[in-house]
């Protein structure tokens, strides 16, 4: 969860009262916050520098927020200010407007064919007649980095430039480059530099180096102009210093680049209403044309209102409690959901506004509904459905087995379900056509590229990251596989594999098989073929040839024992003889 921090004391008079920190905190949970941490930046220092690093630090208290990761709305000062006082009814939920000017004066940003590759999309608008403080101006700084780490996603989908637009003069043109073309003096720098030249000299920047693999690679780089060919910003590196906003600034040129639209889009609402209340008609946001490759057009910020209709008994049902419909209305209204009662009060009818991007289904709705009501006010009720929870015999069988071999003096191991192609194949001797194994269809590395189909690769990977430990080595697991089954919804079904491992001078084949005569003795199956458990030599191409056998049990095959392949030992990078068992444990349950 995203994490806001806010001075307590610009919070309490935004808030237009004060509050102690455990009515603050009691408000925070009535919302669906948490109050995370009350600290300073004095204390934070402190914390992850020590006191040395503190001397000169502000000693302001300030209030560490978890906020929902879907709610981007909560994000700054003025989202969570006005997101709290609507919900205490001190406020209505207020109305965003968007101004489209006259023809001829309205701003352009035109999109090249050149971004297709790189970042085709762009949107853009304009903040008019706002006015900064240094504790507005740091807020909107603030909101755009949340934004950039949350929705953003670390700038891949979406980069947000902002600029003084006094200082520039559209329309704005939206291109890519080869890094050598593109010529100008970044954000707080002294002197102009090449993109080449700039994408080196924040290779060392804590901040910006990791945005540099967005577009290193790149034959072009993405690049904003003004029409005298003033550079706005190189998205997603870095903005120009000509175009710096200052507390000066008046009138602000936001744009935001992409590879997704939709999240584009999202992004400019929500900064566009957030910070509208501080233009000179509070919440009117000045529009901006977007001018596509292929000639269209289209007017940014959207700041779409849309209506969503839910039955009142839907709400209640899901939540538990039984409301009125125009108590509900109210609730979701508390929740900056206008809402009123239609239709003889059959329905609620919803007004999603632009800053709730959150808001993708019904369920969405209920559980707004369910904070403004408040968790704790739901009446707790014993379930209609009387159940009692018990643990799967299959599970059940498989933790008495674990005990009991860890008691045979085996270390119980646990590897992971995905493993390589040669761990399940060619370094068992086998063709992975024959392994019926699942596989990933983009794994990221080759570690991970199918589902194990056996758990002895693990076991043997395990012994050998642990071969400087004294001898012998005995391992076990208790885990599933997973094999292909056309006959299940899925396409694949998971076994419960036991696999236990001797490592030592000698195989210790005895070993290993007086395990297997413990384990039957414990799922008490008799050493005969009637209604026991016999075994009977058989190959494999992991094991040593007249060193394998296979384990019969109720009529079938469940598994194999014997001394491994010297030519599997070594693909495993071990030097000593190697002793291993696998059954199925599923035949027991």
């Amino acid at each position: 969860m995203p994490t806001v921090s806010v001075r307590r004391d610009l919070l309490f008079a935004a808030l237009g009262r004060s509050y102690t920190d455990e009515e603050f905190d009691e408000l925070c949970f009535e919302f669906g916050l948490e109050l995370d941490e009350i600290t300073s930046e004095k204390d934070i220092i402190i914390k992850e520098k020590g006191e040395e690093k503190a001397k000169g630090a502000s000693d302001v208290v300030l209030y560490k927020i978890d906020v929902p990761a879907n709610r981007y709305d909560l994000l700054c000062l003025e989202g969570l200010v006005r997101g709290l006082q609507v919900f205490k009814e001190r406020i209505s939920v207020p109305r965003y407007e968007k101004i489209i000017p006259a023809e001829g004066e309205i701003q352009r940003l035109i999109i090249t064919e050149q971004t297709t590759q790189i970042r085709p999309h762009a949107v853009a608008a304009v903040l008019r007649n706002i006015t900064f403080t240094k504790d507005r101006y740091e807020s909107f700084i603030d909101l755009q980095e949340k934004l950039h780490q949350n929705i953003c996603r670390r700038r891949a989908l979406v980069a947000i430039g902002t600029h003084d637009l006094d200082t520039i003069s559209g329309p704005f043109t939206f291109t890519a480059k080869a890094p050598s073309e593109i010529k100008f003096k970044p954000l707080n720098q002294s002197q102009e530099y090449t993109a080449s030249q700039i994408m080196d000299l924040y290779r060392t920047d804590s901040h910006l180096r990791h945005y540099l693999p967005l577009i290193e690679n790149k034959p072009r780089f993405p690049v904003i102009y003004d029409s005298n060919g003033v550079v706005l910003s190189m998205p997603p590196i870095i903005n120009g210093d000509h175009t710096k906003i200052s507390l000066n600034t008046r009138n602000v040129f936001i744009e935001c680049t992409g590879t997704d639209i939709t999240k584009a889009k999202i992004v400019l609402d929500i900064i566009v209403t957030m910070f509208s209340e501080y233009c000179e008609k509070p919440f009117t946001v000045e529009a901006a044309e977007v001018v596509y490759p292929n000639g269209k057009t289209h007017i940014y910020p959207e700041l779409a209102y849309r209506k969503e209709k839910v039955k009142p008994e839907l709400i209640n049902k899901k939540i538990g409690i039984s409301e009125t419909p125009s108590s509900l209305a109210k609730l979701l209204t508390r929740m900056c959901l206008k809402s009123d009662v239609i239709g003889n009060g059959n329905h609620l009818e919803i007004e999603i506004p632009p800053t709730r991007a959150d808001i993708i289904h019904a369920c969405d709705i209920i559980e707004d509904a369910a904070i403004a009501y408040g968790y704790n006010n739901i009446q707790m009720v014993i379930p209609k459905t009387y159940t009692i929870a018990n643990q799967l015999p299959l599970n059940k069988l498989s933790e008495l087995l674990r005990l009991d071999l860890a008691a045979a003096g085996f270390t119980e191991a646990l590897t992971f379900a995905l493993c390589s192609q040669e761990d399940i194949a060619d370094k068992l001797g086998m063709d992975i056509s024959v392994t019926n194994a699942v596989r990933i269809a983009n794994p990221k590395t080759l570690e991970f590229q199918v589902a194990r189909t056996t758990l002895l690769p693990g076991l043997l990977k395990t012994i050998a990251a642990n071969r400087k430990m004294p001898l012998p080595l005995k391992l076990f697991e208790i885990s599933d596989i997973v094999v292909k089954d056309p006959n299940t919804d899925v396409g694949a079904r998971n076994y419960r594999h036991l696999c236990a491992i001797y490592y030592n001078k000698s195989p210790g084949f005895e070993i290993i098989h007086g395990l297997l005569d413990r384990i039957m003795q414990l799922l008490e199956v008799p050493p005969n073929k009637e209604k026991g458990y016999t075994i009977k030599a058989t190959e494999g191409s992991a094991f040593f040839p007249g060193r394998c056998a296979e384990i019969f049990a109720k009529g079938q095959s469940i598994g194999k024992l014997g001394v491994l392949h010297p030519d599997v030992i070594t693909k495993f990078e071990l030097t000593m003889p190697c002793s291993a068992l696998e059954i199925n444990i599923e035949p027991f349950v």
